[in-house]
C-alpha cells in the first residue's frame, strides 16, 4: 500500500458499563452495552470498512465490547490488547496511533471518553461546512456504544492533529 493512499480510524467508545463493587478497570458490560455492542458491530460492518487491526484497551468493558461486535464484522483484523489506551489522554492515543505499521490501512481503536471524543475532535476539527456526522457527533457527543469514522492521507507516523477528516458517526438510540 501506498503511503498516499487515504487510510481509516474508526473510534469506537466501549458500550454502557456496570457498577459493580470492583475496580473502575474491572467494570463489565451491562445488559444494555451487551446488546448496544452486538448493534455497533452491525453498524460498524456496514461502513463496508475492511479493518486490518483492532487497538482495545485492556478494561474489561472495553475487552466485552470488543468481542461482542467483532462476531458483526464479515472479516476479523487482528486484535492487540493495549493497556496504554485505558485512561489516555488524545497525545496518548495518537502516539499510539504512530506506532502502527505503514502496512495497515483501516484501524479500530476501542476505548474510553473523554479520550476517544477528545480524539475525535482534535484529529477532525470543525470545518466551515459542516456536515450530517458532525452534526450528530455534537448534538450527541460520544456516549457508550458511539463510534466515528475518520479518514486521513498519508503515514501513521504522519497522523496528527488537523488532519483528519470525520466521514461518519453512529451512537446507539437513547
Amino acid at each position: 500500500m501506498s503511503v498516499a493512499e487515504s487510510r481509516k480510524i474508526v473510534l469506537f467508545r466501549h458500550a454502557k458499563a456496570d457498577w459493580p463493587q470492583v475496580t473502575d478497570h474491572e467494570r463489565p458490560l451491562a445488559d444494555r452495552g451487551r446488546k448496544d455492542a452486538a448493534v455497533a458491530g452491525r453498524k460498524l460492518a456496514d461502513t463496508g470498512i475492511p479493518l486490518d487491526l483492532a487497538l482495545c484497551s485492556t478494561a474489561t468493558r472495553t475487552r466485552e465490547t470488543w468481542k461482542l461486535a467483532v462476531h458483526e464484522l464479515p472479516q476479523r483484523p487482528k486484535t492487540v490488547y493495549e493497556e496504554r489506551i485505558y485512561e489516555a489522554a488524545p497525545g496518548e492515543l495518537i502516539a499510539l496511533l504512530n506506532e502502527t505499521p505503514d502496512d495497515t490501512q483501516n484501524v479500530v481503536l476501542v476505548g474510553h471518553n473523554p479520550g476517544v471524543q477528545a480524539l475525535a475532535e482534535i484529529l477532525a476539527p470543525e470545518s466551515e461546512s459542516e456536515d450530517e456526522a458532525r452534526t450528530r457527533m455534537t448534538s450527541r457527543g460520544f456516549p457508550a456504544a458511539a463510534f466515528a469514522v475518520l479518514s486521513f492521507p498519508g503515514s501513521w507516523k504522519g497522523l496528527e492533529p488537523g488532519m483528519a477528516t470525520l466521514l461518519d458517526y453512529w451512537a446507539p438510540p437513547e
